[in-house]
């Protein structure tokens, strides 16, 4: 963000980048909580419209997971909005479990936004997937299909990795280790995530 693009009639420079108390997390404007979806997506677009046009835009969360697209598409907004209105300050508040679609949310906001409350849990996992594949053809056609699905598998992964990078942006944690822990679920607590340097802070 540059300081230099803020008004003198929005938001005080201080205000946008100190360090957050635990006042400034009282009655937030966008709660959202439950399984990441397009119901939650359609709510939160709601309060963002409806969130204050200046200062501290805190936005709590508490899931137990769900759709990592629907996380990313509210990522993005996050991320639009933080570089187009320089006088808001979008806030990550993470409240008893951010699992994983959850954590993918989270990495959208830059580390000295992200917050989470005493005891709190994120979970880190590798995307998942289930599905059949019917080989019924010509061999060719049948080679296709199975192309198509690991073509599918590897964009997967290329988006999952980028999740995490941003995750672990400025942080102690090395990719390397994300990737040897995330396939058995990596829960880290609040007060471990704020040490390794995921988080800014636990309120």
């Amino acid at each position: 963000m540059s300081l230099s693009t803020i008004s003198p009639h929005t938001q005080s420079v201080p205000d946008l980048v100190r360090p957050l108390s635990p006042g400034d997390f009282l009655d937030p404007p966008i709660l959202l909580a439950g399984a990441v979806d397009y119901a939650m997506y359609a709510f939160f677009r709601d309060r963002l419209a409806s969130a204050p046009r200046e200062g501290i835009v805190v936005i709590e969360l508490s899931t137990l997971g769900g759709d990592p697209e629907v996380a990313r598409m509210m990522g993005e907004d996050i991320r639009y909005h933080s570089e187009h209105e320089p006088s808001r300050r979008f806030v990550f508040l993470g409240k008893a479990a951010i699992y994983s679609a959850g954590a993918t949310f989270m990495s959208f906001f830059a580390r000295p936004n992200r917050y989470l409350t005493r005891g709190t849990r994120l979970m880190i996992h590798e995307r998942k997937l289930q599905a059949n594949i019917t080989l019924d053809g010509p061999l060719t056609a049948c080679i296709a299909n199975l192309k198509a699905k690991l073509n599918e598998i590897d964009h997967s992964i290329q988006i999952q990795n980028e999740g995490f990078q941003n995750l672990i942006a400025g942080s102690a944690v090395t990719m390397e280790e994300v990737l040897k822990r995330a396939p058995e679920n990596w829960y880290i607590e609040a007060t471990e995530a704020k040490s390794l340097g995921l988080i800014e802070g636990v309120i």
